[in-house]
């Protein structure tokens, strides 16, 4: 039962990240958004990271988890990076999206989906006692507060022109998935 409810979560997670891919490329090239399409970078990160524990939930075994737990620690040292490189050039750029609608219904959306994904990834890792469900469940997390940032910079750009708020909020998501990386290539989940 707990076997199946991982994999149905992990199937869900693709689902809506397959889908959002299509959805944030046409509201990323309608606002000409930086930030949209990081988000839909961060979309496809997020699938590889749910093939990997597909892959690892098939067939449990101690090597199986170490190569599963460095691929997806891989995933989030990717996200860091481009994450970083993002909000420097947007800040340093001074670049303006324009106001997407569709962007702030999406990432809303999103960031409510991810949040319970991961709360449940988390829950049914912990019972599983599996370190790659519960670690790919903060990718999930991460997932969820990335949206949540892009939706607050998308909200803040529209309503009140602050179109350095998203770059700025990337840099905590930075710190965060930094941290996540050190602690996965250090053995520590």
């Amino acid at each position: 039962m707990l076997l199946r409810r991982g994999f149905a979560l992990e199937y869900a997670t693709l689902a809506w990240n397959v889908v959002g891919i299509v959805v944030l490329a046409v509201a990323a090239i309608g606002a000409r958004s930086v930030a949209l399409a990081g988000f839909g970078l961060d979309s496809l990160i997020e699938i590889g990271a749910s093939t990997v524990v597909i892959w690892e939930l098939s067939g449990t075994d101690g090597e199986r988890q170490r190569r599963a737990l460095r691929l997806i620690g891989v995933g989030f040292a990717l996200l860091a990076g481009y994450l970083l490189v993002q909000s420097v050039l947007v800040l340093a750029t001074g670049f303006h999206p324009r106001h997407s609608v569709l962007g702030i219904v999406w990432t809303a959306v999103t960031a409510a989906v991810m949040f319970t994904l991961a709360a449940g990834k988390a829950r049914t890792g912990a019972a599983l006692d599996n370190p790659v469900l519960k670690t790919e469940g903060r990718v999930t997390l991460i997932d969820g507060l990335l949206a949540a940032a892009v939706l607050a910079g998308l909200v803040l750009n529209a309503a009140l022109g602050w179109w350095w708020a998203d770059p700025a909020a990337g840099f905590v998501l930075v710190y965060y998935a930094v941290r996540e990386v050190k602690e996965i290539f250090a053995g520590e989940h």
